[in-house]
């Protein structure tokens, strides 16, 4: 449930403290010169579609603003949080996100970063979808995060920068090459996260054929027949999936289920 309304005035006398915490509320606009030291949370604020121009904060934290239209011109932060905002499009023509991190996650209507962002330590654009590509410009001294965005390699210029898929850490290849990774290969992973970012990247279709899975069941339907296969995995639950055939174009489906089904019916 949504805090009470927060009254433009009160947003005026406590916003130039050191922490604001609005999230959740019904604030739909800030005062002009507002400036936090460190956190500003503005989290899931769904009134929320302007800020003012020159906003300066330690943290500014917008995830889930989902009605918010777009970032103020010479916004000044450290660390910004947009995450789940899909309105957003472009960003301002000036502003500073001063060596600090951008977390982006699910933005999808941003298609490119800003020119003013030149240096930052974290950049986390996982589910960016229109992102197609990094700028040359940019340095990036701990990791990117580019799970599910439209980028297939990374620039001269971050060549050695660590990668993550949905915050794993991963290779270039696993995160720009999975049609070179081997289902037996997966099978000899000890870490679960890791082994499991590798089975999206490659595909239950083709990790269940390349490690022969044992099939526990076997029937038929109006699209033909149905397994239901198996694979253990150690230090993590088994992969237990059902294969069937769509009756109307002949495709096959691989569908995980509970590891408990023990028939094709069931599952």
């Amino acid at each position: 449930m949504n805090k009470e309304p927060i009254p433009w005035q009160d947003c005026l006398a406590t916003a130039n403290g050191l922490s604001l915490d609005l999230a959740d509320t019904h604030v739909d606009t800030l005062p002009p010169g507002t400036a936090v030291q460190f956190r500003l949370d503005l989290s899931n604020c769904l009134h929320l579609q302007l800020l003012p121009t020159g906003l300066k904060a330690g943290s500014l934290v917008l995830q889930g603003c989902r009605n918010l239209m777009s970032l103020p011109e010479r916004l000044d932060v450290s660390f910004l949080d947009i995450s789940n905002c899909p309105q957003l499009t472009t960003w301002p023509a000036e502003g500073r996100i001063e060596a600090g991190r951008l977390r982006a996650r699910n933005c999808s209507g941003l298609e490119q970063l800003p020119p003013w962002m030149t240096s930052i330590s974290q950049l986390d654009l996982c589910g960016c979808t229109r992102i197609t590509q990094l700028p040359s410009w940019l340095r990036v001294s701990s990791w990117i995060d580019v799970a599910d965005t439209g980028i297939h390699q990374l620039p001269n210029n971050l060549a050695d920068c660590a990668l993550r898929w949905k915050g794993v850490r991963v290779d270039q290849r696993i995160a720009f090459h999975p049609e070179r990774i081997q289902g037996p290969e997966i099978l000899e992973v000890d870490n679960a996260e890791l082994r499991r970012v590798m089975l999206e990247r490659v595909g239950f279709e083709r990790f269940l054929a390349e490690v022969d899975a044992e099939t526990i069941d076997r029937d038929t339907d109006p699209g033909g027949e149905r397994r239901l296969l198996r694979v253990e995995l150690a230090g993590d639950e088994p992969l237990v999936c059902v294969a069937v055939f769509c009756p109307s174009t002949a495709r096959q489906y691989i569908i995980r289920v509970p590891t408990s089904m023990t028939s094709c019916h069931q599952a």
